[in-house]
């Protein structure tokens, strides 16, 4: 309420009187938590505590980084921001906080300044119950400026000392410390957990009123001439502000004309001409078979050279996860033009600082970490999606594939627990040409986070791959030999594919099976194409059998019988497990010809999975 209470006083026409009337009612501009998607001057979703102040990391970063890069001795400040955060005890209880503030002071970013309301209230009650630890050590132990002002009740000179000291502090972060009590001026509900998300009511709304600042305890959604007049002044002196930026950028543009150039395309958040020109082709039977994370590292190293904007790295697992930008020097406190960022073993915060990223502009942050570690993330990566954030998820070591480190580390469910998020785009690609799909889809979706699975261990080249069908998100790498419909459709993902490929050889040589294999790279994809193109690769009425070593779930609406993970993995090699867990080619091939044999007993009726219908159940 208070940022809707702000933008209002502000002059925005999302936050109007009727809008605030409207506040956590269905169809207004003003929803219980901010979205950034629904509401001017809302930059970030907030909800869930601890991601506004990661948040607000990622945009300092940002700010840092873009002025290194952009600025020059004649216009030092064409990117000059301060990065404001208000956050209360609930904020810094949250692990994610800890995670993004240790890393904000080890970067020294003078320009991201903490309010922190220090009220003493939780919703179950006093912070002593479960919050007693001295904050202002930790932050000083984390590299923070902490400042302490203790009492906010009786004027707000000090506050304004406070922030006027933070300003001038420009090697580490602050964080003010503001000792506040909550519900203040009301007779029964000041200091009380009672105060804290929900209503006062009626009675004590008009006490506090009343008692506090001496209104009409009648009047309601009343702004005061006075008060209205003190931030229309400071929204014009913000609109003056604004003005002499875009004279100073207008000469920035004559200076140097192809900086402001790159600025502008950035910023508008345009693909750069000839973006996906430089990305690699396998070429079959003369390029070497690799891992698809190691296919993954070349194409991001291709479209690196062209976008500068790419900017991220891995959380401590560069090296295994492949993403690392040639020439890309680190982003340090001394060394901010750098455009690779050092997460530490921080997977919620990094997304969390990616996605502040991603709002402040400028930037198409990435990063990386084992696909099952994705679970540590899944907070500020779903925060992605509900803001429509195009970041970009490197996950490597996307199965039981991984081999020796065993079950703690082999995905199982998150696939699908990734597919089954709305406004989220997987991709798991099964050779260099389907990663350079992945790559382009990541790119242009530009409101949609992507996910890039990769494999650890290395995978056989495709014949008949192509980077322009795997682009559709589905498409037939081996035909059926002869005429007419195939006997079986085999549709699988990643280090799969090629395992149905043999499968396929061996059901047409050893039992006349004509085979269609079928690569689905992208399941989002593909449920946006046309329902004739999806039909000419998925027929629906043919025995069609889904292979993935991971969950079988969500893979029913494509495949009469699942080959999948249906419990957790094991320690051991790569080939070994993946026999045990029956994704060798022998055991596709026998489970294969069994579905066949199956809908042959039954008469031969094959139910038609596309002859279903699909309800539209949200009312617009």
């Amino acid at each position: 309420a208070l940022q809707y209470v702000m933008l209002h006083l502000s002059g925005y026409e999302d936050c109007n009187m009727d809008q605030l009337k409207a506040f956590r009612q269905v169809g207004s501009s003003t929803p219980g938590h901010p979205e950034n998607f629904c509401t001017d001057g809302v930059e970030v979703c907030t909800g869930p505590l601890g991601q506004g102040i990661s948040n607000a990391v990622g945009m300092a970063i940002a700010a840092k980084h873009l002025g290194a890069t952009y600025n020059t001795t004649d216009f030092p400040n064409i990117i000059n921001s301060r990065t404001y955060v208000i956050c209360g005890d609930g904020c810094l209880q949250e692990g994610i906080s800890g995670e993004s503030s240790s890393l904000a002071g080890h970067l020294g970013l003078g320009d991201l300044i903490v309010l922190y309301d220090d009220n003493h209230i939780t919703i179950d009650g006093d912070t002593d119950l479960a919050f007693t630890e001295d904050v202002k050590m930790r932050y000083e132990s984390y590299g923070w400026q902490v400042l302490v002002v203790d009492d906010v009740a009786n004027g707000l000179d000090d506050l304004r000392a406070a922030i006027d000291e933070a300003k001038q502090c420009t090697d580490k972060p602050t964080l003010i410390k503001i000792r506040t009590e909550i519900g203040f001026g009301s007779p029964s509900k000041q200091g009380s957990a009672s105060s804290h998300g929900a209503p006062l009511g009626l009675p004590e709304i008009e006490a506090t009123k009343q008692r506090l600042y001496g209104c009409d305890p009648s009047e309601s959604f009343l702004v005061d001439e006075d008060v209205a007049a003190y931030y229309k002044e400071q929204a014009d002196a913000g609109d003056q502000a604004l003005a002499a930026w875009d004279a100073d950028f207008a000469k920035y543009k004559e200076a140097h004309p192809d900086k402001a150039k790159e600025l502008e395309r950035r910023f508008n958040g345009e693909i750069p001409e000839g973006a996906f020109d430089d990305l690699p082709t396998f070429v079959f039977g003369k390029d070497k078979a690799n891992a698809t994370r190691k296919f993954s590292e070349a194409c991001i190293n291709a479209v690196a050279k062209k976008m500068p904007e790419l900017m991220g790295g891995s959380a401590d697992l560069t090296g295994s996860n492949c993403c690392q930008i040639k020439g890309a020097g680190d982003f340090q406190k001394d060394t901010p033009e750098g455009s690779t960022l050092r997460f530490g073993v921080r997977e919620h915060a990094m997304a969390a600082i990616c996605n502040g990223m991603f709002a402040y502009g400028g930037l198409r942050p990435f990063c990386a970490t084992f696909l099952q570690f994705a679970g540590y993330a899944l907070g500020a990566m779903r925060c992605s999606a509900l803001s429509k954030f195009g970041v970009i998820y490197i996950m490597t070591h996307d199965s039981i594939g991984l081999g020796e480190d065993g079950p703690t580390h082999q995905p199982v469910e998150m696939l699908e627990s990734l597919r089954s998020m709305p406004n989220m785009c997987v991709v798991r690609a099964a050779d260099a040409n389907e990663m350079a799909a992945a790559y382009q889809i990541a790119i242009n979706n530009v409101q949609t986070p992507t996910v890039i699975c990769c494999t650890r261990g290395t995978v056989a080249p495709l014949e008949h791959s192509s980077r322009d069908k795997a682009m559709k998100g589905a498409y037939t790498v081996v035909e059926e030999e002869g005429e007419g419909a195939p006997d079986l459709v085999m549709v699988a993902t990643g280090s799969e594919v090629w395992r149905c490929v043999d499968a396929a050889k061996a059901l047409q040589t050893n039992h006349s099976i004509r085979t269609r294999v079928v690569s689905m790279p992208c399941q989002e994809a593909f449920l946006e194409q046309s329902e004739e193109y999806r039909r000419s690769v998925l027929p629906g009425n043919v025995p069609t059998m889904s292979v993935e070593a991971s969950a079988e779930h969500g893979w029913h609406r494509f495949s009469h019988a699942q080959i999948g993970v249906t419990r957790f993995g094991m320690s051991g090699p790569l080939e070994q497990l993946f026999k045990k867990y029956g994704f060798d080619a022998e055991n596709v091939a026998n489970k294969g010809k069994e579905l066949v044999d199956f809908y042959k007993n039954c008469g031969g009726n094959v139910p038609d999975l596309n002859c279903r219908p699909t309800f539209i159940n949200f009312q617009s």
